[in-house]
């Protein structure tokens, strides 16, 4: 593969029910050459029932040097988070 091979990111789903998880990435020409390549290297033996892959360009996220600025705001709405309510006896998967 040469550089110019895009970089995918492959998700697995273990099975319905699960959301899916980041299991690694992967060079390939095309989307379907990603899944195909994901299928036989990330599910060998059955570890799953769903595939996402997702051009790693096409991925956004935050700046990690600007972590202040961006989650700050929401450390001091601490009513957000469900740590204030009692759970009752017997529930589970809250």
């Amino acid at each position: 593969m040469t550089e110019s091979t895009p970089l995918w990111e492959v998700f697995i789903r273990p099975r319905n029910g699960l959301a899916h998880k980041h299991v690694g990435s992967l060079h390939a020409a095309d989307a379907e050459m990603a899944l195909q390549a994901a299928r036989n290297a990330y599910t060998r033996r059955g570890e799953g029932n769903s595939i996402w892959v997702v051009a790693s360009a096409d991925i956004a996220s935050t700046d990690p040097d600007r972590n202040a600025e961006d989650f700050e705001p929401a450390l001091s709405k601490v009513y957000r988070h469900p740590t204030f309510y009692n759970i009752p006896d017997g529930v589970e998967n809250l």
